[in-house]
């Protein structure tokens, strides 16, 4: 048995498929010809991109809008100016068009694997990536095809970039098994987006198992079994055919209000990067749309996106949810989320720096086309305004005022939206929750961002695994947060929901239902376990549980409790 990271829930058992990296080995010579090399690498470059726009398509089609995004980043990177001058310049000056693209995609590569943001050192493995595409290109080597992997395949591979991972043929592959790589990764994204079985960090894993030999993944243990005993097989077999009459069994919620035990009803609701991520929503019955993160459609774009374009998407989110809820959260530019043509200026901590809503209202002509767009698409649909990043009141208040404005403008135009659309909190920050019962007299709803509430409440990086002890929603500092701003939040009687990753989680959603949660804002493919697991608790459990829970010290204590009372 192996250990590693468990990045990916799941049993996978399958024959092990050992795929090896194309030998890019080359000899560095000069040239006489720079205009010829030039092209060369032209066509190297214009080949990644074609291969790697096919490969985001079909990612977008048959995974999500979102994990299509990770596979256009590596298209803008490519892209880069800077690196195709820097590789340019280079066979300008006698170098030939391997040696240039190895030393340039060489020098981001450290850039970046330097950086002290474990999710910015998460970008090496792009460059990697991008330099294994473009050196292919130029040799004339093929790179790893997982799209034609026989069935109940068990990938095991060095590192799984995200362009082999765009490739994977989700039929035939039951498990993944990488040598490098977190929980954070874009190939556990993707892995988690495609629900393939995944563990990470297996050290020297291409050469303890080979093509052929017998594997099981156990992606929720973080274990590997190569070549696995009689008994140890038919024991995860046992286990993989109970999961799966439990996946099955989850279709009885299909179809059904989302109650507790009590019979209290509480709404049911899906995260997505774009408006076609809203037929996932209702294929897996979400009751609407609790997060709309409409930030990938500026990632998505050369340039800002225009008004016409904005209403478009948000129309075609609200008429397909036909009147269900959609909360749409105004641009989260900055900390991770690089746009290159808003031309932010570097920092050095991002993430506590320019972005979200301080950028917003300090370009508010840019911001107003955002939220007029919102507005006209209100007169089709449900849709709500969600600001992020929220610190102190007087930024709620100043974006409502420019949603004022954009109303006057609409209704002078004679253009229909809804004048009383509600614009609520992503409340992320530990500011925001101290100061939740002024905020909540400001806002028509609270949403729970958990996923940086943690990071910022623990001051940890959810991407370092050293401090990963820090990062848990089990912490006694972050219950306490979420337990306030769901409380002042109903003592003013607005909606409170919660769309990061713990309103998924089968250990805490009881807390939720004694705190009083009144939206719980999941991943689609998690809309009917959580379904589930909220019809059996009554508020009179969830509370004695929850009275035993806030009495602990520690996150450990916290978990085991909560562990001990699963039902």
């Amino acid at each position: 048995m192996f250990q590693g990271v468990n990045a990916s829930d799941g049993i996978g058992i399958g024959v092990a498929q050992v795929a090896v990296e194309p030998d890019l080995s080359y000899t560095p010579k000069a040239h006489g010809d720079p205009d010829a090399e030039a092209e060369r690498y032209n066509q190297a470059l214009n080949k990644f991109v074609e291969r790697t726009r096919a490969q985001a398509k079909r990612m977008a089609e048959t995974v999500g809008e979102e994990e299509a995004q990770i596979m256009v980043g590596h298209i803008n990177m490519a892209q880069d100016p800077f690196m195709i001058d820097e590789i340019q310049s280079r066979i300008g000056q006698g170098m030939a068009a391997e040696q240039a693209t190895d030393e340039v995609c060489d020098m981001f590569y450290n850039m970046f694997a330097g950086m002290d943001d474990p999710l910015m050192r998460e970008r090496a493995a792009d460059v990697q990536d991008i330099r294994t595409g473009l050196m292919a290109n130029l040799l004339g080597k093929e790179v790893i095809d997982l799209s034609v992997l026989p069935p109940n395949s068990i990938v095991v591979v060095a590192e799984l970039t995200p362009s082999m991972t765009a490739d994977i043929d989700k039929d035939n592959v039951v498990g993944i098994v990488t040598e490098t790589g977190g929980r954070t990764s874009h190939s556990a994204i993707i892995a988690r987006a495609l629900e393939i079985p995944a563990v990470l960090s297996v050290p020297n894993c291409t050469t303890i198992a080979r093509t052929g030999d017998t594997c099981v993944v156990d992606g929720s243990a973080g274990t590997v079994y190569v070549n696995p005993t009689d008994d140890e097989l038919k024991e995860f077999r046992e286990k993989a055919a109970q999961l799966a009459e439990e996946k099955k069994a989850l279709e009885a919620y299909r179809g059904k209000e989302t109650v507790t035990g009590d019979g209290d009803k509480v709404l049911l609701v899906a995260n997505i990067g774009n408006p076609d991520d809203a037929n996932g929503a209702l294929e897996h019955d979400a009751e609407g749309v609790g997060l709309f993160r409409s930030e990938f459609l500026f990632m998505d774009a050369k340039e800002l996106p225009s008004e016409e374009d904005q209403f478009a998407a948000y129309q075609k989110v609200a008429l397909r949810m036909k009147g269900k809820p959609v909360i749409i959260r105004t641009l989260d530019v900055g900390g991770d989320k690089e746009i290159p043509y808003m031309k932010l200026k570097k920092e050095e901590n991002p993430f506590m720096g320019y972005r979200a809503v301080r950028y917003c209202l300090d370009n508010p002509e840019q911001y107003k086309v955002q939220l007029r767009a919102l507005l006209r698409a209100s007169a089709f649909g449900d849709i709500k305004i969600m600001v992020p990043l929220v610190t102190c009141i007087e930024e709620i208040r100043d974006v409502k005022k420019l949603v004022e404005e954009c109303k006057e403008e609409l209704k002078a135009e004679g253009v229909k939206f809804n004048p009383d659309i509600e614009v609520g909190t992503m409340v992320e920050t530990p500011a925001a929750s101290l100061i939740a019962d002024d905020l909540a007299e400001e806002c028509d709803f609270f949403s729970i961002g958990t996923n940086d509430l943690i990071g910022y409440t623990m001051c940890a990086d959810r991407g370092n695994d050293a401090i990963a002890y820090l990062y848990q929603v089990y912490q006694p500092a972050v219950l306490r947060s979420i337990k306030r701003i769901i409380t002042e939040g109903n003592k003013k009687g607005i909606m409170v929901g919660m769309c990061g990753e713990a309103a998924a989680d089968p250990l805490f959603i009881p807390l939720l239902v004694s705190f009083g949660l009144g939206e719980f804002s999941v991943s689609a493919p998690s809309v009917l376990r959580t379904r589930k697991i909220i019809s059996q608790w009554t508020k009179a459990e969830a509370d004695a549980l929850a009275e035993k829970v806030m009495k602990l010290k520690t996150a450990g204590e916290v978990r085991e409790c909560l562990e001990a009372n699963a039902k």
